[in-house]
């Protein structure tokens, strides 16, 4: 039995990481946890970012969704609060407001690599995590070629495939394709979740709900005996026969 999970989700989103650590924690107590694939899938909520933006967090929050800054400030507040809660420390003020294609294609590149290795996805998901630290918690520009290398190299990644990957157009490519079937199968927002092309879970839910997901498919897919019933049979048993 394997369990093929999905995660469509973007480097720039502050609940995406919060979703991974609360996915981690059901994916960790599930029973049949080395059973379960996960893949990554790329998404991006606002591809039109330039390369450069010297704006704030909250200043590109209020420009971009037309909120007050004390609205942007308290939703700021929230997120915070919430990722501390997955023992995430995120630092809004130092956020460096970037476009993440670049690393999406890198993050491509792992996913390849693994593909190749015939790995279990282990290098995709740890730079998945090495870039969401670098943006939400060190500060660091994820549009910038050097981190993005050094970034890849540390999870394994030789550096001249990465920076190769920054601006490959095959691997431009295959994050559209992640996108664009994201848009086939309706979803919205991210992070999204879906569970052996079945179950669909929108945002960081709570962890029980993953739970329920990852349990809910192994059920269906544990084999299940039907009873025929007939007239009583004569048959052996503990006390005899």
């Amino acid at each position: 039995m394997s369990i093929n999970v999905q995660i469509w989700s973007d480097i720039a989103c502050p609940w995406c990481y919060i979703g991974k650590r609360r996915f981690e924690r059901a994916l960790e107590e599930f029973p049949q946890k080395e059973q379960v694939n996960v893949t990554w899938r790329s998404y991006q909520l606002d591809p039109t970012l330039p390369d450069h933006d010297d704006r704030s967090e909250i200043d590109y929050l209020v420009e971009m969704k037309g909120m007050a800054r004390p609205q942007v400030l308290q939703m700021l507040q929230h997120v915070t609060t919430q990722a501390h809660g997955e023992g995430l420390e995120y630092d809004f003020d130092n956020l460096v407001v970037a476009n993440s294609r670049k690393a999406h294609r890198v993050l491509q590149a792992a996913k390849a690599a693994d593909r190749a290795d015939d790995g279990d996805g282990d290098s995709v998901d740890a730079l998945k995590e090495a870039l969401l630290a670098a943006h939400f918690i060190d500060g660091e520009d994820i549009n910038d070629v050097e981190v993005l290398t050094r970034l890849a190299a540390e999870v394994g990644l030789p550096q001249s495939e990465a920076r190769a990957a920054v601006d490959s157009a095959e691997l431009d490519r295959a994050v559209e394709e992640d996108i664009m079937l994201a848009r086939q199968i309706g979803v919205q927002g991210v992070p999204f979740f879906v569970f052996d092309n079945k179950y669909g879970v929108s945002g960081a839910q709570p962890s029980e709900v993953f739970a329920q997901a990852l349990q809910t498919v192994a059920s269906e897919k544990a084999p299940q005996l039907i009873t025929i019933e007939g007239e009583a049979g004569d048959a052996c048993g503990p006390d005899g026969c």
